[in-house]
């Protein structure tokens, strides 16, 4: 049954005739009467009796008027109701973070969120691979450094860098040496790392020794004297305060970039523009010291930064 002809007999026969119901609507005559000839045809029935000068509706017209009336004031009251409350977040949000991000900053961020938005039932999974978020049903995903693409948009809402740190006792190799490495992933062969040093750019050799599954292990390894590690500013900016760490110097490559993405081809949903808007309030510069800060005392009192750049569309 065609949902739009439905309506349209209901608006024909509430009026009483076409021409009323035309008038009351502002919807043409002819699209009217051909909606209520389509819905006849396509239920074997007559709904109106057609005089010279007036409609009357038949018996089976009568019950399905009364019986669909109603559904359809239903219909009208419920749109009207998600309309209205559509800018105040609420039902499902489901947020993909990667492994690091979720280990370090998610967990407080979930919370605050979920306390600030009492009506949102917030889902989060921890995934680094990547994710399809149409199939697999997830509203908004962060990713690090993630390739373009065309059918996602969003915004960085941090950035961080990645040092080389060792402990205060650990030498520096002398030139052609090599240092002792704490890696992540695969030992492999001996590597060199560029760094970006007050005095200028030097080359580190590394032979990799203790390989870990988490940049949480690799600092714990390091503050303990087992090698040198490239980890992020963020994760070690207060050992290097403290002097717990000491810094060999900034990796020469790209930064790190953190995003919120989300599809392009759907509306923004209220529940995704409060999370993003919570993000912009708790990184508002989007630097690794507001990261650190966050991780070691939850969110900043800084004022809140511009939007950032589009990622695809």
């Amino acid at each position: 049954m065609d949902l739009l002809a439905l309506v349209d007999f209901n608006l024909v026969a509430r009026h009483g005739g076409v021409g009323r119901a035309a008038r009351a609507s502002g919807r043409p005559k002819a699209t009217l009467s051909r909606h209520v000839v389509d819905l006849e045809n396509s239920l074997g029935l007559r709904l109106f009796e057609r005089g010279a000068r007036a409609l009357r509706l038949t018996e089976e017209g009568k019950a399905l008027y009364e019986r669909t009336s109603v559904l359809l004031h239903e219909i009208d009251e419920t749109a009207g109701a998600i309309a209205q409350g559509g800018a105040r977040p609420r039902g499902r949000l489901r947020i993909s973070a990667p492994l690091l991000f979720s280990q370090a900053a998610m967990g407080k961020l979930a919370a605050g969120f979920a306390l600030r938005h009492p009506e949102v039932r917030l889902e989060v999974t921890t995934e680094d691979r990547p994710v399809d978020m149409v199939e697999e049903g997830v509203d908004l995903v962060i990713r690090v450094n993630p390739a373009p693409d065309a059918s996602l948009v969003g915004r960085i809402f941090l950035r961080d860098r990645l040092v080389v740190v060792a402990a205060p006792g650990l030498a520096r190799p002398a030139a052609g040496d090599a240092v002792r490495g704490v890696v992540r992933g695969a030992l492999g062969e001996r590597r060199a790392w560029n760094v970006v040093t007050p005095a200028g750019a030097a080359t580190l050799a590394v032979e990799p020794a203790l390989s870990l599954g988490s940049l949480f292990m690799v600092r714990d390894a390091v503050r303990l004297g087992a090698g040198a590690a490239q980890l992020p500013l963020s994760l070690v900016s207060r050992d290097l305060a403290a002097g717990s760490l000491a810094s060999w110097g900034e990796i020469d490559g790209p930064e790190i970039a953190l995003w919120a993405l989300y599809p392009s081809r759907r509306l923004l949903s209220s529940r995704v523009s409060a999370f993003l808007a919570y993000l912009k309030e708790a990184f508002p510069h989007g630097t690794p010291e507001e990261l650190a800060s966050w991780l070691a005392d939850g969110p900043t009192a800084a004022p809140q930064a511009a939007d950032d750049d589009n990622h695809g569309d």
